[in-house]
């Protein structure tokens, strides 16, 4: 059996107790080796985000003004975890040379990845382990993005035996400066250190017993995903569904590692695990997604499809226009493009005028305030009747559909409609879909 790298979120450390839990967990599976920690969380509603008030500290240091009062915030919370866990009796020391970082000038990436950093090293002093600085082991280049040279610098500095403690949300570029990813980070340190270490599965450790096939604030109680593929979380993700951030996907994707979405709070629930693939018998779909924020282009004209000048013009004028979009859908006649509505605003009227003086169009229609929804499944492409099916469903509620596309991956289904609709069209698809998979659990 190889080794787990596990990687907790901020809700994970929040607090003394928490953290607790998080060395329970940790010493509950010899496996666990590799650990990789977010800052400190919200203790509660009202609470303010460590990385924030760091943020805070750095821009009023920049212009000139006394940060006293957010630095001593942080200073309080950190000595407050120390002092009731018994640990790191130089934290005292690690925040003031933070201070002095931030009296010379810190950017405001350093000065974001010291929560993750001290959070590491109170951490690894509590648990005896040996702390290891992302800024020794991960390199990012002049886009951003992670230097394929820091998985086997990552490699050999964990080759040892023992347990490590990293802190996730930041590398270094290639100056040597701090350079942190953008939020949600954290996630993708833990990813790259399960692929530098082939670790067997890759544990994320959160506040909830795995991803929802919903949204909860639209549907109510919606069932946790048991398994879902590495495609499928990134259709869903792609259409505004609360997963793992985008990035943190690739590295173990690439080495075909599992990921594993676990609940500190609920060690004992298996949560979600993310797999190159899954049995998608019994569970076609995987989840429901919806994102609003869209608008739709509709032009019809005689033959628009036998000069392919006509269709390319319609992207030029976008382009010409500065109107990004997002999906195309095109027949013998028509052509429809679903926009970014943030991007139409006062274009709307030059857009109109200048496709109706290039095509002169029989129709032409742009709608605002329109929404998409997406239904991912693995098992769709088997499912050949699933789109009629899921058509009649919203036809059934007078949910009014103006776009159907079945992507070239063939794993989602997806709807364009009025944004008013939203809510309910993505109740309408959860519940048929349960109801469906229930009916086909009872008769196997």
């Amino acid at each position: 059996m190889g080794d787990i790298v596990s990687k907790f979120g901020g809700s994970s450390v929040a607090d003394a107790r928490q953290i607790r839990k998080t060395e329970s967990i940790i010493r509950s599976d010899p496996r666990r080796r590799y650990v990789v920690v977010s800052a400190p969380g919200k203790r509660a509603p009202g609470d303010e985000k460590i990385t924030d008030l760091l943020y805070a500290c750095q821009a009023m240091s920049a212009r000139g003004e006394s940060c006293d009062k957010p630095f001593q915030t942080i200073r309080d919370r950190y000595l407050r975890i120390a002092r009731e866990l018994g640990a790191a009796a130089e934290i005292e020391g690690w925040l003031e040379e933070f201070r002095r970082q931030l009296d010379s000038g810190a950017s405001a990436d350093l000065a974001a990845s010291r929560g993750e950093y001290l959070c590491a090293r109170l951490l690894a002093d509590y648990l005896g382990a040996d702390f290891v600085d992302a800024a020794g082991i991960i390199r990012l280049d002049d886009n951003d993005s992670v230097d394929e040279s820091s998985y086997a610098t990552t490699a050999r500095r964990l080759s040892s035996p023992g347990l490590f403690v990293i802190p996730g949300f930041y590398g270094v570029d290639s100056k040597g400066e701090i350079k942190t990813f953008s939020r949600g980070g954290s996630d993708i340190t833990g990813a790259l250190v399960a692929r530098a270490v082939h670790a067997e599965v890759y544990e994320n450790w959160t506040d909830v017993s795995g991803l929802l096939m919903a949204d909860p604030q639209i549907v109510e109680d919606p069932r946790p995903m048991a398994e879902v593929t590495y495609r499928e979380i990134r259709e869903l993700s792609y259409m505004g569904a609360k997963v793992l951030h985008e990035e943190a996907i690739l590295p173990v994707y690439r080495e075909k590692i599992p990921i594993q979405i676990r609940n500190t709070n609920r060690p004992q629930d298996s949560g979600t695990v993310i797999l190159p693939a899954r049995d998608c018998r019994l569970r076609p779909v995987a989840g429901v997604a919806g994102r609003s924020g869209l608008g739709l282009l509709y032009i019809e004209k005689f033959l628009l499809r036998k000069d392919p000048r006509h269709r390319s013009r319609v992207f030029e004028i976008l382009a010409m226009q500065g109107i990004a979009w997002e999906w195309e859908r095109a027949a013998v006649d028509s052509l429809a493009v679903v926009l970014f509505e943030k991007n139409l605003g006062q274009k709307r009227k030059l857009l109109e005028e200048a496709i109706a003086e290039e095509l002169e169009p029989d129709q032409l229609e742009i709608l605002e305030n329109m929404a998409a929804v997406a239904v991912v499944g693995e098992g769709i492409a088997a499912r050949p009747a699933l789109t009629a099916d899921l058509l009649h469903l919203l036809s059934r509620e007078d949910i009014p559909v103006r776009l159907i596309d079945q992507g070239s991956s063939k794993i989602s289904v997806l709807f364009i409609l009025h944004r008013e609709d939203l809510g309910r069209a993505v109740s309408t698809l959860y519940s048929g879909i349960e109801a469906a998979a229930e009916s086909s659990s009872d008769t196997t």
